[in-house]
Order: structure tokens, then sequence, then C-alpha cells
């Protein structure tokens, strides 16, 4: 079943076409990478996505529904938005981090958003201590762990992800690489995760979208695009990746 869909999606900042005639369907419950050269739009999707920018051109459909037609605040109370290394407000425990969305929403009770972020945060991987410590005290595969929790405090069925593991060591990005998908599993969720690394988004991608100047160059599984790239953009793309 499809929950997000990109129509003929055209997106110009002043006279500069980052999206032209861009069309793209992600269904319920997959994990889709995005990946392309730093320019080609990759991030401006996303943001159409989640109502923080409108086409120019073009119908972008979130569960049916047009989001030029929607209530856009509780449209982004079903997505959660993980960056990369930033969003955590330094000057809130972790605790009042992942619960930021909760109580801003009317969630006032402490006692369960003391429960709620306790139960997060052991479900990203982290101990209860960390609950009282601020951002500048985790390290960045901590903080990423806090980022993601406070994305999920929502209970979202999509979670956009922006190179989201792009500033960490290849050990910590490993492991976090496995946990997004245990916990995209588990829960279900439907995730766009963009990546500069074509081996992350061949590792962890359903299927792999990949952009060039605006467009969709190829959409395709894992296998699919390592056996038959569809260009020579591809095909240069994937060319040094061993199966994973």
């Amino acid at each position: 079943m499809e929950i997000i869909r990109l129509d003929k999606v055209t997106k110009c900042f002043n006279e500069k076409v980052v999206l032209r005639d861009f069309s793209l369907s992600v269904k319920q419950g997959e994990f889709l990478t995005v990946i392309g050269r730093s320019g080609c739009g990759k991030t401006t999707m996303l943001k159409l996505m989640n109502g923080l920018l409108m086409p120019d051109s073009g119908t972008v459909l979130v569960d049916g529904k047009d989001l030029r037609k929607t209530d856009l605040i509780a449209l982004r109370r079903n997505m959660g938005y993980v960056i990369q290394n930033k969003g955590l407000f330094p000057h809130m425990t972790v605790e009042k981090n992942i619960t930021y969305v909760p109580v801003i929403s009317g969630k006032k009770n402490k006692s369960e958003n003391h429960e709620l972020a306790l139960k997060l945060l052991r479900l990203v991987g982290l101990e209860e201590e960390m609950l009282n410590r601020y951002p500048g005290e985790l390290s960045g595969g901590q903080q990423q762990r806090v980022g993601i929790a406070r994305a999920l405090a929502a209970d979202p069925r999509i979670l956009l992800m922006d190179e989201p593991f792009g500033a960490l060591d290849e050990i910590t990005r490993e492991a976090m690489q496995d946990e997004i998908r245990r916990l995209q599993q588990e829960l279900g969720l439907t995730v766009i995760f963009i990546t500069h690394d074509i081996r992350e988004a061949m590792k962890l991608g359903d299927r792999v979208l990949v952009m060039n100047e605006g467009r969709v160059e190829q959409l395709a599984e894992p296998s699919v695009l390592r056996k038959t790239p569809e260009s020579d953009f591809v095909r240069e793309l994937i060319k040094n990746v061993q199966e994973v």
C-alpha cells in the first residue's frame, strides 16, 4: 500500500530548478534509501514530504491527502524527522529533549512523560542514567540515538532521516545502521533515509532511489541496481560496491 506520493513535482529556489517533474511512490512499511550528489534535490524532496516546503507545481500526497489541503501540524505528528548531529536542544536534558514534542502537544503528565522517555531510551539502546545528561555530555552516537528517540516520541508512522549517520565514525555508524533497521522492522515504520554513502544505501534499503539533477535516475531493489544499472551515472556509483 502506498503511503507517500510525489506526482510530477517541480520545486525552484529563485531561478534554480531543484526538482523537475519529479514523481515517486513510497510503500507503507518500506525502508527507502536515497542517494545522489550534493544539490540534486534529496533534502528538498524530504521537506516536501512533511510540508516544510510546498511544490511550485505537482502534488504531494501523504496517506492519500494533498498536503496543500491538510493540517500540517497533525501531519507532522505522524512523522519523525532526524538530521545529522543537530536538532537536540543543548540546554535541555535528554529526557526533556525526548519528550519535547509530546509536551508541546499538550501531554503535561510528568510521570507519563518520564516513562515514555525511559521506554524510548531503552528502545534505542541507551541506559536510564542518560536521562539527566545534556547533549554536550554525550558521544556522537549517543546523540543520534537520542535524536531518534525524540523522533519516535509522537509514535510516528513515517520516519524521515537526512544523512543521520554522516558524522559518525565507522564502527558507530555500522552499529547505528543495524539499530535503525531493527527499529524499523520492530515498529513497522516507513523510513525515507538520505545518505551520501552508496554502501549504506545498499545495505539498508528495501529499495534505493538514485537521484541526479532533480530527477529519478533509477529506483530499484539493491540487487537489481547492482545487476542492471540503467545509466552510466548509476553504473559509476555502484561499481566498487560489494555484496552486503
